[in-house]
């Protein structure tokens, strides 16, 4: 049971981390995204390569993701939960690394790093319990 709530909370990681992409690797520039990041218009055409190189990791994390979830019920659990683990795992190491590199982007890096804690630590009590 612990695996299958793990499991639904890596997918809601995965779907806020194709939004990120969405904002970062296509929105990148329209006002609504630079009110999101705090950004200028200057600064948002400045950075424009650099998010949409951003948000295609983003869209690749939760890629991974999806495709453990696929997996783990249908062809091999082991692989899908490692999939699954591979990618929520990454999801939060890059919360953690904005949380410590800004001590400002507390709300950004808890919207991207919550889901991805909570499945982590569900699918590991899941094969542990």
């Amino acid at each position: 049971m612990l695996t299958v709530i793990g499991t639904v909370f890596a997918g809601v990681a995965a779907l806020i981390h194709v939004y990120i992409f969405v904002l970062e690797s296509v929105r990148w520039t329209h006002p609504s995204t630079r009110r999101i990041f705090g950004t200028s218009a200057e600064d948002a055409q400045t950075t424009r390569p650099l998010a949409f190189n951003q948000g295609f990791y983003n869209l690749f994390l939760a890629a991974i993701v999806i495709i453990g979830m696929i997996l783990q019920p249908t062809v091999s659990a082991p692989v899908g939960w490692s999939l699954m683990m591979a990618g929520v795992g990454s999801m939060l190491g890059a919360a953690l690394v904005l949380i410590l590199s800004d001590r400002t982007k507390v709300r950004a890096a808890t919207v991207q790093g919550l889901f991805p804690l909570l499945a982590v630590a569900l699918l590991l009590a899941g094969v542990l319990f």
